[in-house]
């Protein structure tokens, strides 16, 4: 009783893997999928690090408050180029 396909050595034979291009021609279309960058999340996100790093630098960390900050810099920023300005 044979389960599939044999090679000489008495092993299964796989079917070859799909190359990168047919893999990723399955999720081409992005209008199903809701934008996350929208200016709604990038204000949101923007708001909730520059929370979370007033906290930090409350609590004394101040690296992980300058972190926080980064974080919220970039935010600020991708909001600046969204509204053409810098």
């Amino acid at each position: 009783m044979q389960n599939g396909p044999k090679t000489v050595m008495g092993r299964r034979q796989h079917k070859p893997a799909a190359s990168f291009a047919a893999r990723s021609m399955r999720w081409t279309s992005s209008a199903t999928r809701p934008d996350p960058k929208g200016p709604q999340n990038t204000q949101r996100s923007y708001e909730r690090y520059l929370a979370l790093a007033r906290a930090e630098a409350q609590s004394g960390n101040m690296i992980g408050a300058e972190n926080y900050y980064q974080h919220a810099e970039h935010y600020f920023r991708s909001m600046s180029s969204d509204r053409g300005t810098t």
